[in-house]
């Protein structure tokens, strides 16, 4: 192992003194300083960490760009599905109204029947008008979601669906899509696109 000065360790590397300079900063020779004069130790020079740390760092950014891809496709994934259960949810109510329909035609058929047989000195449909009022109870209209259940199914947070809420009953004044029913505002997704209220 010799020491040299930085001139002469430039010399003998075949490189510039700042090539020698910047060696010595990133810690791939060692230097000692004798007299105030800087020398550069040669014999032994350390490994050079920069192909690793390159590598590392390809790495590195290649694991990111596939993380944010798996995180793209898990976020349209669930975009799909949620939008699938909305879809569901609105059949499976659809279905469920057409049963109670189907169950009013049903007892009207009845009642009729009964009437025709056993109320000869009474109005047939009046009678048969009240039973089937009496009997049903009532439901919100075909197709129609109320603004509560749709941003449930939205899964907005509690203070987007206060400022979405607001936004709807004062668009319910003028708004052909909106549906008021005894206070209550209803929706038809099926029909209508309220992605205009909703931003």
């Amino acid at each position: 192992m010799s020491k040299m000065t930085v001139a002469e360790a430039a010399a003998h590397f075949n490189v510039s003194k700042e090539a020698i300079h910047n060696r010595i900063r990133r810690g791939s020779i060692d230097c000692i300083i004798e007299n105030g004069v800087k020398y550069v130790v040669t014999g032994e020079e350390k490994p050079s960490k920069t192909r690793d740390d390159n590598r590392y760092y390809d790495y590195i950014e290649e694991e990111n760009a596939r993380l944010k891809k798996r995180i793209d496709t898990l976020e349209h994934e669930t975009t799909k599905l949620r939008d699938q259960r909305e879809r569901m949810l609105i059949e499976e109510r659809q279905k469920i109204e057409m049963i109670y329909k189907e169950r009013d035609e049903q007892l009207k058929s009845v009642l009729q029947v009964v009437a025709s047989k056993f109320l000869t000195n009474m109005n047939v449909e009046t009678v048969i008008e009240d039973a089937v009022t009496a009997e049903v109870v009532e439901t919100d209209p075909v197709d129609l979601i109320s603004l509560k259940d749709f941003l449930k199914l939205k899964n907005y947070k509690a203070k987007q669906k206060e400022k979405l809420k607001k936004r709807f009953k004062r668009a319910a004044k003028e708004d052909s899509r909106i549906i008021v029913k005894k206070k209550k505002l209803y929706l038809d997704p099926q029909k209508y696109d309220y992605s205009d209220l909703l931003q």
